[in-house]
């Protein structure tokens, strides 16, 4: 079996060890339903409380503020829903051209029910300014939705600012941080938003988990009615196993967060480096600010999904764009956004490092993107 190079970890990361022991014995022994009051529900109700309190202290915030969810789909979707119909009003929304899919289909199902939504447009690095979203907020809108560092640019986005702007008008800010948590430091207190989306498969926990952060004082509707889960907030049985290891996997990457940003910013260094000395003709995208690792580059005249497939055959593994989209291999909507030509983004691809990429594996990108490109 060819070695495999794996270099899309924007869209999944591999299992932490440490987190796949965690889950067993909650799978096999301690299977106990946490809402129940008899004695063998003990020791989950007691690691839930633990999880929730370990993943409050990663990011600065108090225990009661952490809701588990499915993961950062399910986060996005309840913090919009949750808080335009939690008013009798139809109140407005200001989102980003550039948001997850998560983020702007969850603004179009509002728009079907009334509600306007503002998308406002970022300058060529993907950067929404503070001065843009200043203009746009009116005495209607309810709530500003910025993601913390966007998917396939990696852009990191000025969130205090955006924040303090959108509360000096006494309006409600989320920011999608599913790319960021793990990777970059989050303070939540220090960036000053009211609610904040994660994901445990970004950053080496399972699929299907989540977070959402909820400051507190800050009411919402619920997005799912059912039990009295998550203070009756978030109906349904908790999913012990998983949360308990996304608590392991996000406490191994805040701990380790300075050591593993300067490794993965040593490969970035080493890629670019690589392909520079190739001579190849090539542009990168996004801001100076970037979440380590996301390298979103365009080869002008090539075709970024013939790439993808010839690196694959390579056994290397990269994405053309969002992941989260990748039937579509039309322009992303984060590529027309900041105007990149045409030619050039459609000969883009995003090649996603982390803490278990070695140089090795970037010699061999380069080595292989060399390859393909200089004919």
């Amino acid at each position: 079996m060819k070695k495999i190079i794996y270099a899309d970890n924007a869209a999944t990361t591999k299992l932490d060890i440490d987190a796949f022991e965690a889950m067993k014995p909650y799978l096999l022994n301690e299977y106990g339903n946490a809402s129940q009051p008899y004695s063998f529900s003990r020791a989950p109700k007691k690691a839930l409380k633990e999880a929730r309190e370990m993943i409050a202290s990663c990011i600065n915030a108090e225990p009661e503020e952490i809701y588990f969810t499915s993961g950062g789909t399910e986060s996005d979707n309840w913090a919009i829903k949750g808080t335009v119909f939690s008013d009798s009003n139809k109140k407005d929304v200001i989102t980003s051209a550039i948001e997850h899919h998560a983020v702007l289909r969850s603004c179009e199902d509002i728009e079907k029910l009334g509600y306007h939504v503002s998308y406002l447009m970022p300058d060529f690095q993907g950067v929404i300014s503070s001065e843009v979203l200043k203009q746009a907020i009116t005495p209607n809108t309810k709530l500003v939705s910025i993601m913390l560092s966007n998917n396939e640019i990696g852009t990191i986005e000025p969130i205090k600012s955006l924040a303090d702007i959108s509360h000096e008008s006494g309006v409600l800010f989320h920011t999608d941080a599913v790319q960021s948590i793990g990777h970059i430091e989050v303070d939540v207190k220090a960036l000053g938003v009211d609610m904040l989306s994660a994901s445990a498969h970004k950053f080496n926990g399972p699929k299907g988990i989540g977070f959402l952060y909820i400051k507190n004082g800050i009411k919402i509707f619920p997005l799912l009615s059912g039990g009295s889960q998550e203070k009756s907030q978030r109906a349904g049985t908790e999913n012990i196993a998983s949360i308990i290891a996304m608590a392991i996997a996000l406490k191994k990457n805040c701990d380790n967060i300075k050591e593993n940003q300067k490794h993965i910013i040593g490969l970035e260094k080493d890629l670019i480096y690589e392909l520079k000395k190739s001579k190849i003709n090539f542009v990168r995208n996004g801001s100076n600010s970037t979440v380590p690792g996301n390298i979103s580059v365009s080869f002008p005249g090539f075709e970024g999904e013939t790439i993808l497939h010839r690196l694959d055959l390579m056994g290397i593994e990269v994405s053309t764009g969002s992941a989260c989209d990748s039937i579509n291999t039309q322009i992303s909507h984060v590529l027309r956004a900041i105007q990149l030509e045409e030619k050039t983004a459609k000969g883009t691809i995003r090649i996603s490092l982390s803490k278990d990429n070695t140089k090795e594996d970037v010699l061999e990108i380069a080595k292989a993107i060399k390859k393909i490109i200089i004919v």
